[in-house]
């Protein structure tokens, strides 16, 4: 028997080693591309200058960003994206896929509908935005018939901020649909045959029986609705340029000014604040699912 343990255990030693050297392409890159120019950055926001012959300044840097009413507005901005459009595209998809889980004539091709703007390139998007919310675009057009004229661009004025957030729940629901309607696949066919015997309508059933079930899911959407949250800066600046519109000057907008600036310094301390956001959001978020779970 002691002969058989230390062989097993040398088994899974060399079985070890063999998986950390595969790995071990992926671990230098990660740290290489990912890990120490992070440092970097972080070290960068204590300092003047460039590279690493700048002067250590302490927390100036950091007062001069947070001062900075272009700082302040991006932040303003990007909280108000936020909160906005993650409730938004939770909800939509969320219903949407409640319906479409439903087995009826047509349902396949809808689904398909809901997942075209995911494959759609995203110049091809903007360009067809431009088009239609243009001064003398189709909105516009359309909207001068039922006798409301506007004569000025949605893109450019204060009505940019909600195209930006149709934007983005047109680009990215088809995605959070098919995570929805995979966790909608695991729910127990027996807990709706039980709910159906106790005497449950459809709205008990839904808050008792799906929505708790769901529970899962909800949390890895929210997660990836955050992370598309901050790659929907394509479809600004694509829009709006560099400067655009002050509804949609995100904290994305400051990162990329700074960049073209060559002013490490605050673009270090803009990417650390977009980390930490999102560090906190999904932190906040896991703890308040796993306290569920656990009362559960």
């Amino acid at each position: 028997m002691k002969f058989r343990n230390i062989i097993t255990q040398k088994k899974i030693k060399g079985e070890t080693t063999a998986g950390l050297f595969m790995l071990s392409p992926y671990i230098a890159g990660f740290l290489a591309l990912y890990i120490v120019p992070f440092f970097i950055s972080v070290a960068y926001t204590f300092t003047s200058g460039v590279a690493f012959r700048g002067n250590f300044v302490g927390l100036a840097n950091y007062i001069s960003v947070f001062k900075s009413a272009a700082f302040q507005l991006a932040v303003k901005n990007t909280f108000r994206f936020l909160l906005v459009s993650i409730p938004a595209i939770i909800l939509l998809s969320f219903l949407i896929a409640n319906a479409l889980f439903k087995t009826f004539k047509g349902s396949k091709f809808f689904r398909s509908v809901f997942l075209f703007p995911l494959v759609v390139p995203v110049g091809a998007v903007v360009m067809f935005m431009s088009v239609f919310f243009e001064s003398n675009g189709v909105l516009n057009t359309l909207l001068s018939f039922i006798g409301l004229e506007i004569s000025e661009s949605w893109i450019f004025s204060s009505r940019a901020f909600p195209v930006l957030v149709f934007m983005y729940i047109w680009k990215n629901c088809g995605y959070n649909i098919v995570l929805f309607l995979a966790g909608f696949n695991y729910i127990p066919k027996e807990m709706y045959e039980y709910a159906a015997v106790s005497g449950a309508n459809k709205r008990q059933t839904l808050r008792y029986v799906t929505i708790p079930m769901m529970r899962s899911s909800f949390f890895f959407v929210f997660i990836i609705s955050i992370v598309n949250i901050f790659k929907s800066f394509r479809e600004a600046y694509l829009i709006g340029g560099s400067i655009p519109h002050e509804s949609i000057y995100m904290i994305q907008h400051f990162m990329s000014n700074n960049f073209s600036n060559l002013n490490y310094q605050r673009l270090s301390i803009a990417s650390f604040l977009v980390f930490f956001i999102i560090f906190l959001l999904v932190s906040l978020l896991y703890r308040s699912w796993k306290k569920q779970e656990i009362s559960l």
